[in-house]
């Protein structure tokens, strides 16, 4: 649990989420989230299809990234390889 303190932002009130916790829940930068009080206790929630999709996207992304490692182009560019498959 974090303690965090609200500020005001324009003509409303902000609180800012900490890092860890955002990574808890998945949350990222720009992300459209739903709020609402609920007997005096706020509640943050979040689309849980689109929040899955993305962190299958987002592992899909790491396991991709790692399995690139160590392998190399030949000095070529991706931009080079682009061309080159359009004189063909």
């Amino acid at each position: 649990m974090s303690q965090v303190i609200v500020g005001k932002w324009g003509k409303s009130l902000a609180v800012r989420v900490p890092i860890d916790v955002a990574a808890a829940a998945g949350l990222i930068d720009g992300e459209a989230v739903e709020i609402e009080a609920v007997g005096g206790t706020i509640v943050i929630r979040r689309d849980e299809a689109k929040a899955e999709a993305r962190l299958r996207a987002q592992r899909a992304a790491e396991e991709i990234i790692a399995s690139a490692k160590g392998h190399s182009l030949g000095g070529l560019s991706i931009r080079d390889l682009i061309n080159e498959g359009r004189r063909y």
